[in-house]
């Protein structure tokens, strides 16, 4: 058993996330470790490069959408932002991408979501939505992905769904309250139920 199964979650081992490196090509699952990103971000105001090693020993919650500037994606974004301190308390960091540039997320964000702190990735290589399997090669543009990788940098849970319909946050909590409890969560489970076990 590894270090952050024994200790929680928390070793913070970055060697484990480094070791992934570019995994386009490779068959995106769940149980395999998550790829790698490695790319400028807007955060609160600023222009950070942000690594998924970054966040060693922590749950990761990375939601892609489509484009700046729309309808659908403020109100998810937004969404995320009114839980951010929910999922900090479960040792979960919220990361959001979309193929816009820096420069293009700083103006809307500024303007329409100046309470967003979270870093929100600049994937205009297309490399992470490319290889997290949310590209939409024709237009360049990511579908609504959103995935949960565990403090090992193991992807635990993912959905991707058509730009059309926004996502449900409330949901995405859900799921990685019971992923932490490392047992068998039934339909419909939440905290405070009780589980299968392991």
């Amino acid at each position: 058993m590894s270090c952050c199964k024994e200790n929680g979650g928390g070793c913070g081992d970055e060697g484990m996330f480094e070791e992934f490196g570019d995994m386009s090509g490779a068959p995106l699952q769940v149980g395999h470790p998550a790829p790698h990103f490695d790319e400028m971000a807007y955060v609160a105001g600023e222009f950070k490069r942000v690594r998924l090693a970054d966040y060693a020993g922590k749950w990761v919650v990375l939601f892609f959408y489509p484009l700046d500037f729309t309808f659908v994606c403020p109100t998810e974004i937004k969404g995320f932002a009114s839980h951010e301190a929910e999922f900090t308390s479960k040792n979960a960091v919220i990361v959001g991408a979309s193929t816009d540039s820096e420069h293009s997320h700083k103006a809307w964000f500024e303007r329409d979501l100046p309470n967003v702190k979270f870093p929100v990735l600049a994937d205009t290589a297309h490399r992470v939505a490319r290889n997290y399997g949310v590209l939409l090669e024709d237009k360049g543009i990511a579908l609504r992905g959103t995935f949960i990788i565990d403090p090992e940098g193991v992807l635990k849970y993912m959905v991707v769904s058509d730009n059309n319909v926004g996502r449900s946050v409330k949901e995405t909590v859900r799921v990685l309250e019971a992923l932490q409890t490392g047992e068998l969560c039934p339909i419909e489970w939440e905290p405070g139920k009780e589980t299968l076990g392991k």
